[in-house]
């Protein structure tokens, strides 16, 4: 058994028709998070921190869109 495992892609499972990927960054901190709008009610579910380029490429990858896709907010 090996102590170390490789990361397996990870599928985020959602309903494009009630949900849209989204990346929130702060205006001060620049701080990123990543998660998910619900289009119903406008409202912004946090999913993960985003710390670098290679996370938010993760992010799109598992959500299967491209990053010029992501809707951003301020």
């Amino acid at each position: 058994m090996s102590l170390f495992k490789s990361k397996k892609q990870m599928k985020i499972d959602y309903d494009k028709t009630e949900k849209q990927p989204a990346v929130k960054s702060s205006i001060c901190t620049g701080e990123m998070v990543a998660g998910f709008i619900d289009l119903k009610t406008q409202k912004f579910h946090d999913y993960m921190l985003i710390r670098n380029d290679a996370e938010l490429e993760l992010f799109c990858m598992s959500c299967g869109i491209d990053t010029s896709e992501l809707k951003r907010i301020v």
